[in-house]
């Protein structure tokens, strides 16, 4: 009976016992069904993951088709406002050119008028000065009886002349 003594034997004892009850109990079981449980709900949450994972692929393809259907069209609407700012600055330049022309022509009309003028002027101003030398000549070397015989030759002429 040593072996009731031995410490070894009621601790075998009690493990025989604790693992009986536990088989009793049907823990085995229970512990199956809850790893069973959780098996389940991690494959359907790999599940559900891999769904996830699906459609994120599917959206980040659909994002790439939206980018580069966007890079396309930015592409096409920076090709066409180049153009467009070309074709503008072809017709501002002309339009300046045809501007600068245009008052090129009125400042050379306008000096071509001022020359034309000051040489009326100085025309005027000569024939002036002209009828004064000849009226101050006349006024110094015309005396009386000349100026009668003139003036009466003068009304002579003049029906020869209107004729």
């Amino acid at each position: 009976m040593e072996l009731l003594n031995d410490a070894h034997f009621w601790v075998g004892i009690g493990t025989l016992i604790f693992l009986g009850i536990l088989l009793w109990k049907r823990v085995p079981a229970m512990i199956t069904s809850a790893l069973d449980a959780r098996a389940a709900a991690i494959a359907k949450e790999l599940e559900e993951a891999q769904r996830l994972r699906g459609e994120a692929e599917a959206l980040l393809l659909e994002y790439k088709k939206r980018r580069t259907e966007a890079e396309g069209e930015a592409a096409v609407i920076l090709a066409e406002a180049k153009a467009e700012a070309e074709r503008y600055a072809t017709e501002s330049r002309a339009a300046i050119k045809a501007q600068m022309e245009r008052r090129t022509r009125q400042a050379e009309e306008k000096i071509a008028q001022a020359e034309a003028q000051a040489v009326a002027e100085m025309r005027a101003l000569a024939a002036d000065r002209a009828i004064a030398a000849a009226e101050t000549l006349l006024a110094a070397r015309l005396d009386d009886k000349r100026a009668a015989d003139l003036v009466k030759r003068s009304l002579e002429e003049i029906p020869s002349k209107l004729n």
